[in-house]
């Protein structure tokens, strides 16, 4: 079940996501106040200002010489020094605690949704929304499925929902969720 991805909707930088379990991971770290498809090219800037992606490479990355690749236009972020930072605590993080390996978050000790959510809850820069439309992205477009892998995603793991990045396949559906956000916005602002 696991598909090509199209969430930066750019060839080359959804191959990467597709291909690499830490690019998409990075994307969604970056994916707040910005643009979600610009916040999933972020991991390709990064590979083509690096020479390749690397996990390693950017946990032991200079963090002032990261810092300014992540920073020098088109940056990977409207804040692209403090997501630099955010960027290579992530790394640091993955390494450390689950191998280097971003699918050990899913695999290792083979874990139900409960506990998969629970993960990425700890991850740094992740919070229960942002886990939760994770965990809903690798269930919907990844076929990462453990048990109870909807209930513990919420709403995000909804069939058929348009409601966030786990939910873009195309150019059409981006459109349907922003169109949700759009709406989910004004009756925030009624209520």
């Amino acid at each position: 079940m696991s598909r090509k991805l199209c969430l930066a909707q750019d060839v080359e930088a959804d191959a990467l996501l597709t291909e690499d379990h830490f690019a998409t991971l990075l994307g969604m770290l970056l994916d707040q106040q910005y643009p979600m498809e610009h916040a999933f090219r972020g991991p390709k800037k990064i590979a083509d200002r690096m020479g390749g992606f690397d996990i390693h490479r950017i946990a032991e990355a200079d963090p002032q010489e990261f810092e300014e690749l992540a920073a020098t236009p088109p940056a990977i972020h409207r804040y692209g020094r403090s997501m630099a930072r955010r960027a290579q605590e992530l790394a640091r993080y993955i390494i450390e605690n689950y191998d280097g390996r971003t699918e050990n978050l899913w695999k290792k000790g083979k874990p139900d949704g409960k506990e998969v959510l629970r993960r990425l809850k700890e991850l740094p820069g992740f919070g229960e929304q942002k886990a939760k439309i994770f965990l809903s992205l690798l269930g919907k477009q990844r076929g990462v499925q453990p048990e109870g892998w909807r209930e513990a995603a919420g709403a995000y793991g909804d069939e058929g929902s348009r409601r966030s990045v786990a939910d873009v396949t195309d150019a059409e559906s981006l459109a349907q969720v922003r169109e949700f956000k759009k709406q989910a916005k004004a009756a925030a602002k009624k209520a």
